[in-house]
């Protein structure tokens, strides 16, 4: 097997994202808004299983809750900066997703969601990518993310990121509210953060 290293700062247009993201299913891939393209490791083992029960809590309030729609960590969204994100778990109000052709719809859609959950993996904070992971939140809400967690399952603690406020830092939190983004939203970290 062949391997490739694309260097640091590498650019590519959205269309070359598009034609790369097609044409191999291999690697999960984000374009920055300045055509830097981020290749994604695959996700280890228990980074995978924390990830899949933050999707599952998610998609089961948002089946009961019938007020918009959850994604998991393969959708891309096209930010309004141009920026192409991918982000762990993210929901969308229904009538903002209903809003969409169907065209948007079965390709990446053009809006920013409304929530979003980034996990911080172990070999994000090995390569120091942790810092990368708070610009992309923070690049959430400057195109109209109105709620966002940065969850990291090694430090125990949870960055809470909403539109128009500083960014709150809780230590060992048991659990999360979706506050007035998703009402009735109560998300048990006991099986994520230990």
């Amino acid at each position: 097997m062949e391997t490739i290293t694309i260097p640091k700062g590498f650019k590519v247009t959205p269309e070359q994202f598009n034609q790369l993201v097609n044409a191999e299913q291999l690697a999960r891939m984000e374009l920055t808004k300045e055509g830097e393209l981020i290749i994604m490791s695959p996700t280890g083992g228990e980074a995978g299983r924390k990830n899949r029960r933050l999707t599952q809590q998610i998609g089961i309030w948002t089946d009961q809750e019938g007020t918009g729609e959850a994604f998991d960590s393969s959708t891309v969204f096209i930010l309004p900066n141009g920026a192409r994100r991918s982000p762990d778990v993210s929901w969308i109000k229904l009538e903002r997703w209903n809003a969409l052709t169907l065209k948007e719809k079965q390709g990446f859609p053009p809006l920013a969601p409304d929530f979003v959950i980034e996990l911080v993996s172990p070999s994000d904070l090995k390569n120091q990518r942790y810092s990368d992971l708070q610009l992309k939140m923070q690049e959430y809400l400057d195109n109209g993310v109105k709620l966002g967690w940065l969850i990291s399952p090694l430090t125990k603690t949870v960055e809470i990121y909403r539109l128009g406020y500083k960014v709150e830092i809780l230590n060992q939190p048991q659990t999360l509210s979706g506050e007035d983004i998703l009402p009735g939203l109560i998300l048990d970290l006991s099986d994520i953060l230990w």
